[in-house]
């Protein structure tokens, strides 16, 4: 933890005097007007570079040749059949990335908009899986003021200068919006970023005489499920009339009706008028999507007050066409600075025509009176109430348990958003000020820290209501695919709540897998499942069951449920929840929202007790497997179908990945040791223990360690391991660990005793191998890039001490191997500026095996930085956490912000924006926070409390039906599989 005043003597990254006069920050000092002290900032006029993606070297792409020509043929193919694959390497945005990026809009899973620091709203995830990231320029908000005496006036579309989309030249016959008044300079105007919250300051722009703050806020508040899930924003303008003169200010707020890209174009588009309780209207934007996806609504709306008009134009367009174009629009407001009322009874448009344009617009009038203020508040709601995958699925999202699935429910989320967002800050503000407070920690760390949480937006987030799919959405159109002619076996377990410990249902003392047996397996060959201690459920067309979803639940379970989450890898990498990225990002929802981390950590419990015998082709080797094999934690719950065809990863047979299973533990007896869940422990403990069975099948030396198997089999999956790794063997020990642990707590006394008695063989072989005597090395072999400094040879050890068990090693190694990758990794790359690269040779230079060795990843270095807090090496921690923020979120950076790559190079290169691993800044935070108890835990050894008896030490394969994977001749080209029972 951090102690003293460690950085007591460092100035504040971004004081706010810098940006804003001090003289407009106590004008605005009122309402939450003006942005915090800490806040990340930008001057809205600051140039939105281009981004740099990464390219392989020469060498690199000769290596891939034969992948990269079957993943062309894979992603032709998916193509073909009007689906994405979940990695195209090959097809480019037409929209550029730039260092454009804002704070998102919205709650989590219920599709997301992000809203970049110049005001334009981009990066459009209504459908899952889909990204639009060009803005919708007609999205906008201007002002329009006018002053007593009539010799002053201003309009203004509230966005500096010429954006892009926009168009370059204003042409004086164009009737779109290119007419408008695009006069903002942006030189005294300002953006603030603290998610889920942001501010925009004019300082005097476009009115010198006055101050206008708009607030931007969504209801992202942790631990609370339901206004979490609520797909709104508001916006609060704070106008502060400095001038000698009364004036007038309209501010208007326009929406086209679109989700993105050309969806604007596609038509049957309706819009219509609304007026809601205690002063709130707007207009309704029924967007009706296209290729059968369902529909989405959006609400955009104005609080009328005692000073407050607000008034609406439901309908114009972009073209010459239209019969009211975005010209009259503007020449409205600039000559009345409101709409007819008569408006608000013209009731739904005519659909609109294929490739015409339909936007909507809502304004809100106040007069300022001389030295005066005064507040508009605005709301931004969209209702998409059903999520449909793309081969079928389709399931309600979470906020419809309270809002309904009615089209009218955007109305009411536009109308609470107005009415209880003042509510929602004081949440937001009661759960940040500990950590902005906190006057040992850095500035930059405080922003930072809740900056990087827009994943759990912007992450193409799904939140569904429950693991029960709603008896009404049966007969939906295009319902969920299930697997046909397959069956699932459920072995059930109790606690005996008098001893608190497991105990299987069978008489022999065993649990069976659940498994689901591939779509081809005839009825007759599943075979006798009639026992009274199992369930058996058959799967056919139109059957709403999933192989996940629980069977049942009681009104108390369903009370209390929080419905089932998923998020992308990235929005380039298309694949939910991908476990072995999960293990860093998970101490956000840990922390945040824990019954979301447990929901999540379930599901893949009983996806380790599956099967799925469906083939697929691995496209690294062309090889074939099958898709999901019993015993193996998956890499992903799928892409196309979720939850039902997991495994979109695609490149290796994850089957053989030596990381995937020890993640799956360590995360599962943290979460059970941070939250003292009983329940939780009994309900994955089945899986667990198989997880751990499926492992002994790597120990190929019978020394208590798995070996890898010479191809990049863990989540660096570019970079080949040869025999025991760094990596993967810290994540076994400390697995062996976490298992024994656990299984002490549940009752399995057997299999801790296994467990503890493995560790003890397998940590001195470990050290013998790879301890050089000052780091653990890469790996045993003999490769040239075995010596090489891992930045994350300490993965394990991370979560030991997160777990509150003792360290794998003594103090000496653990600090030694640190300092080794803070000198090396850290600051031989620009001085510390940039991170952690992930491969250094011991003689200073990077390791360049492949593209992964010479990158630099950020929730790699966060989860080393935080490694490095709970050894003590707070200051080595900090500093190194600080390249993320030098090379990502600072101006002299390369422009990262709120779309943190999964990597870049030392020249900047990123590699997957808008990625799920950067969360494990969270990392840092947890180990900062642990509670007294947790930290001091290791002082009482849970592992001298496993008595040892002289029995076989090793794990018995005959307690669980576990697929093993065989080999021919040490090689994994082709797989063979055989059932250990």
């Amino acid at each position: 933890m951090v102690t003293g005043n460690l950085f007591h003597t460092r100035k504040n990254s971004w004081p706010a005097q810098e940006y804003i006069s001090k003289s407009t920050l106590h004008l605005l000092d009122f309402d939450d007007a003006a942005p915090p002290e800490q806040a990340w900032r930008r001057k809205l006029n600051s140039h939105a570079n281009l981004l740099k993606e990464f390219s392989v070297t020469f060498m690199e792409a000769i290596k891939m040749v034969k992948l990269g020509v079957r993943m062309w043929s894979y992603v032709r193919e998916e193509a073909s059949h009007g689906r994405k694959a979940p990695i195209d390497p090959f097809t480019r945005e037409s929209c550029k990335p730039s260092a454009t990026q804002g704070v998102p809009l919205g709650g989590m899973g219920s599709g997301s908009i992000s809203r970049g620091f110049r005001g334009e709203f981009r990066q459009w995830q209504i459908i899952p899986g889909v990204c639009e990231p060009s803005p919708v320029m007609a999205n906008q908000f201007s002002i329009f003021v006018s002053r007593d005496g009539g010799n002053k006036s201003f309009a203004s579309v509230l966005a500096p200068g010429q954006h892009e989309g926009l168009g370059s030249r204003k042409r004086a016959d164009d009737q779109g919006i290119s007419s408008w008044g695009w006069n903002l300079n942006g030189q005294h105007s300002t953006y603030h970023a603290l998610f889920p919250r942001a501010w925009t300051i004019y300082d005097g722009e476009p009115d010198p005489e006055l101050k206008v703050s708009c607030r931007q806020i969504s209801p992202f508040i942790p631990h609370d499920y339901r206004e979490s899930s609520l797909p709104a924003a508001v916006f609060v303008y704070t106008l502060v009339n400095t001038g000698k003169e009364r004036a007038k200010v309209s501010l208007l707020f326009t929406w086209a009706n679109s989700i993105g890209g050309n969806s604007h174009l596609t038509g049957d588009h309706v819009n219509e008028p609304f007026i809601a309780e205690d002063g709130v209207s707007g207009v309704l934007l029924h967007h009706k999507t296209a290729k059968g996806n369902p529909p989405v609504t959006f609400a955009i709306a104005a609080c009328e007050t005692q000073n407050v008009s607000v008034s609406v134009l439901p309908c114009f367009g972009l073209s010459d066409g239209s019969s009211i174009t975005a010209k009259d629009v503007w020449r409205k407001m600039v000559q009345d600075g409101q709409f007819d009322r008569e408006n608000f009874s013209s009731g739904p448009s005519m659909p609109s025509s294929p490739g015409e344009t339909l936007c909507a617009a809502v304004s809100a009038s106040a007069w300022v009176e001389p030295h005066g203020k005064c507040t508009v508040a605005f709301s931004l709601a969209w209702s998409s109430p059903k999520v449909k995958f793309c081969k079928g699925s389709t399931y309600h999202r979470r906020y419809t348990k309270f809002y309904g699935a009615s089209e009218g429910a955007a109305v009411d989320l536009a109308h609470d958003a107005l009415t209880h967002y003042k509510r929602w800050e004081e949440e937001i503000e009661k759960w940040q000020n500990p950590v902005l407070k906190d006057e040992k920690l850095p500035e930059w760390y405080k922003f930072t820290l809740f900056n990087e949480l827009y994943f759990l937006v912007a992450g193409g987030t799904i939140w569904i209501d429950s693991p029960l799919l709603s008896s009404n959405m049966g007969n939906d159109q295009g319902q969920s695919k299930e697997l046909e002619y397959s069956t699932v076996k459920v072995a059930e377990v109790r606690v005996d709540c008098r001893q608190g410990a497991v105990v299987e249902c069978k008489a022999d003392n065993s649990y069976d897998s659940t498994s689901i047996n591939g779509p081809n397996l005839d009825e007759q060959d599943v075979g006798d499942v009639s026992d009274e201690n199992e369930s058996v459920i058959s799967f056919r067309k139109g059957n709403s069951t999933s192989a996940l979803h629980s069977l049942t639940m009681t009104d108390q379970e369903y009370d209390n449920d929080v419905g089932r989450f998923l998020y992308l890898e990235g929005v380039e990498y298309v694949m939910w929840c991908t476990y072995d990225v999960h293990f860093y990002a998970s101490f956000a929802l840990l922390e945040l929202f824990p019954r979301i981390e447990l929901n999540i950590q379930r599901d893949f419990a009983k996806a380790v007790l599956l099967e799925d015998g469906r083939k697929v082709k691995f496209l690294a080797e062309g090889n074939w497997g099958i898709r999901k094999v019993r015993g193996a934690v998956p890499h992903d719950l799928g892409m196309h179908d979720p939850w039902h065809e997991m495994n979109a990863y695609n490149i290796h047979d994850t089957s053989k990945w030596k990381d995937l299973n020890p993640k799956f533990v360590l995360q599962v007896y943290r979460d059970f040791a941070a939250t003292g869940d009983m329940s939780f422990g009994v309900d994955v403990w089945p899986a667990v223990r198989t997880a751990m069975e499926y492992m002994d099948q790597f120990d190929r030396d019978n020394d208590g360690l798995i070996e890898n198997d010479g191809f990049p089999d863990q989540t660096y999956d570019t970079w080949t391991v040869h025999g025991v790794s760094a990596y993967c063997g810290c994540l076994w020990l400390a697995a062996l660990q976490a298992a024994a642990a656990m299984a002490l707590q549940l009752g399995d006394r057997d299999f801790a005793e296994t467990c503890k008695r493995k560790y003890l063989k397998a940590k001195p072989a470990f050290e013998e191998k790879l301890w050089n005597g000052s780091y653990f090395n890469y790996d045993s072999g003999s490769s040239g890039n075995s010596k090489s400094i891992q930045a994350d040879q300490l993965a394990g050890q991370w979560y030991t001490a997160s777990s509150g068990l003792p360290s794998l090693f003594d103090d000496f190694k653990i600090k030694s191997a640190l300092q080794k990758v803070y000198d090396f990794n850290v600051m031989k790359v620009k001085g510390g500026r940039m991170g952690a690269v992930n491969g250094m040779h011991p003689n200073g230079k990077v390791d360049e095996t492949c593209m992964q060795s010479r990158e630099i990843w950020t929730g790699v270095t966060y989860g080393v930085a935080a490694t490095m807090i709970l050894a003590g090496m707070e200051e080595e921690a900090f500093t190194t956490a600080e390249g993320i923020f030098l090379a990502g979120w600072t101006e002299e950076g390369y422009g990262y912000w709120f779309q943190t790559p999964e990597g870049w190079t030392m020249d900047g290169h990123y590699r997957s924006l808008i990625y799920m691993r950067p969360l494990s800044i969270w990392g840092m935070q947890y180990a900062l926070t642990m509670p007294k108890a947790m930290l001091e835990a290791p002082r009482i050894n849970i592992m001298d409390r496993i008595h040892l008896s002289p029995v076989n030490g090793g794990f018995s394969h005959n307690e669980s039906c576990v697929r093993k994977i065989g080999t021919k001749s040490g090689c994994f080209t082709n797989t063979m599989f055989h059932c250990a029972c």
